[in-house]
């Protein structure tokens, strides 16, 4: 049977509506199976991971070797090293207070919807059904987005490869078209529904030799670059240099900076993917609070000592930007392929380091296509997407297996937009990080306000603290979707225009105007689908 919470019998209320109770020393899993029917839902994923599964699964997708490699270069046209070095840890610190904001409510309401589920509970009957419909679209379209980044980046990283493989843009290398590209991107997903379509068991064990992957992986990077380069940068380089020779007529300081900025903030995204497991995860209320921040917290070390040995091995920037080099202007791979062809007389051993990288992404995608898979599950549980009963299904293997074949197509299609224009396919990917960020803030921003008095936290709470941290969340995220839609040249053309303020906007009077004209009449939050 089911019915909006809104419409439960007086007898029902408190178990539906409960925040977190505590419920002893009993059996973790029927534990966690309780509090899920008390927020309205019976179990029907497979509850099998454990914190360090859970960790994993986002560890993976914010990937620091995903987002710093795919984004280096815009670090070094906006700043340079200055703007890497030190904007990293300020966008990092400002992330983990999200991050936290984020924990403390994920605590309270375990469930695999996440941030469109917390919208409905903090705003009440009257606000919830709108600020749920609201979250959740952003949520997971900015999940979709994502993924569909993530998966096309390491296609764009493969075709660097096959370039530098066969001789380098200046020895006739290969340079295939944007349609073969698009091919690779195709097969790239079509792998990763195959892999998501596996039991979570299996999916567990890839998503925790991700995690390690990526850490070895950056601490041997961060060290063989450098030290294999014959030609190392000065720590005076490192630390103070500031780039302001972007070719993009740009002159201040202060812009340049914050421009600079978007390689660290489209990096640390995709945190609320251990939010999205907690149905799948032993003692969510706490495990799945832990994974966010130790994600976030793990990745703004990991990653800065990445950047650092990295640019140790700068030493000409315009050179790793033009794109006459023989990596055709892809900044990291370049520093890569020369590092190890000037010590060696040949650039293989960083084609391998290039490998490394590309199994990071190979797997930051495979966890993203999980994580949205379970957003889409939850949505479509609620009743909020098109055709939501054939996306709600469940295999024999307790997998959502419509809900990961949906994903990856239409992860698909928006990548089909670069056939057409890399401008219209930039805006599509700057959904990616304002979009999402904009879906992590909702919920933070109901919780500081409507909810401010009546909020009940879980066992992992911020305490007195709480209302303080979620306020400077809400403040950053409005302030990286003011500087990231900001133009990034000048003069601005049809070419030079960014499209972000276009793509989010116009996400946005979609679902507005979807809630206007049809949704509103139907649509009524999270619905229980407990028996009575």
């Amino acid at each position: 049977m089911e019915r909006g919470l809104g419409n439960l019998q007086l007898e029902e209320v408190a178990a539906a509506t409960a925040p977190y109770l505590p419920l002893g020393d009993g059996d973790a899993i029927d534990s966690d199976n309780i509090r899920l029917e008390q927020l309205g839902y019976k179990q029907e994923l497979s509850r099998t991971l454990s914190a360090i599964a859970n960790f994993s699964v986002t560890f993976s997708i914010i990937s620091v070797m995903t987002g710093l490699t795919t984004l280096y270069s815009t670090g070094l046209t906006f700043g340079g090293p200055l703007t890497m070095i030190y904007g990293w840890p300020i966008v990092g610190l400002l992330t983990l207070i999200v991050g936290l904001s984020m924990a403390e409510i994920c605590s309270a309401y375990p469930t695999s919807g996440g941030l469109y589920f917390w919208s409905a509970r903090l705003c009440g009957d009257e606000w919830g059904p709108f600020a749920s419909w609201l979250t959740g679209w952003f949520n997971i379209v900015g999940q979709w987005a994502v993924t569909t980044s993530v998966d096309f980046s390491l296609a764009q990283l493969i075709q660097v490869i096959i370039l530098l493989s066969t001789g380098g843009k200046n020895g006739g290398g290969y340079e295939a078209s944007k349609y073969i590209v698009i091919g690779m991107h195709g097969g790239i997903l079509f792998l990763h529904a195959i892999l998501n379509s596996l039991p979570i068991s299996v999916l567990s064990f890839f998503g925790q030799l991700a995690a390690v992957w990526n850490l070895v992986g950056v601490i041997v990077l961060t060290i063989l670059i450098p030290c294999v380069a014959t030609e190392r940068a000065s720590a005076k380089f490192v630390f103070t240099y500031y780039n302001t020779n972007n070719g993009d007529g740009i002159s201040s300081k202060p812009y340049i900076f914050v421009l600079g900025l978007l390689m660290s903030q489209y990096t640390l995204t995709g945190y609320d993917a251990s939010a999205h497991m907690t149905e799948e995860t032993k003692s969510a209320d706490k495990n799945g609070p832990r994974g966010i921040i130790s994600a976030i917290g793990i990745s703004v070390i990991f990653g800065w000592f990445y950047i650092l040995g990295i640019t140790f091995a700068v030493t000409n920037i315009p050179y790793l930007l033009s794109e006459d080099n023989d990596a055709g202007g892809y900044a990291i791979a370049e520093i890569f392929y020369q590092a190890f062809k000037n010590r060696y007389g040949s650039g293989a051993g960083g084609i391998v380091c290039l490998g490394v990288v590309a199994i990071a992404i190979f797997f930051c995608g495979m966890s993203s296509v999980t994580s949205n898979s379970r957003m889409a599950y939850a949505f479509s549980r609620d009743g909020a997407m098109p055709f939501s009963s054939l996306w709600h299904k469940v295999n024999k293997q307790e997998v959502p297996i419509n809900a990961v074949w949906l994903g990856a197509f239409i992860s698909f299609c928006m990548a089909l937009t670069y056939l057409g224009s890399t401008v219209a396919f930039q805006a599509m990917v700057s959904i990616a990080t304002i979009g999402l960020y904009i879906a992590y803030a909702l919920p933070i921003f109901f919780r500081v306000t409507l909810a401010s008095k009546s909020f009940t936290p879980g066992p992992f709470n911020l305490g007195r603290y709480g209302v303080l941290v979620g306020w400077i969340a809400v403040l950053w995220v409005l302030t990286i979707s003011i500087l990231f839609s900001l133009p990034v040249a000048y003069p601005i053309t049809n070419e030079t225009l960014n499209y972000t303020p276009v793509a989010v906007g116009g996400l946005l009077f979609l679902t507005v105007s979807s809630w206007i004209f049809s949704a509103r009449h139907w649509f009524k939050g999270p619905i229980t689908n407990v028996d009575s």
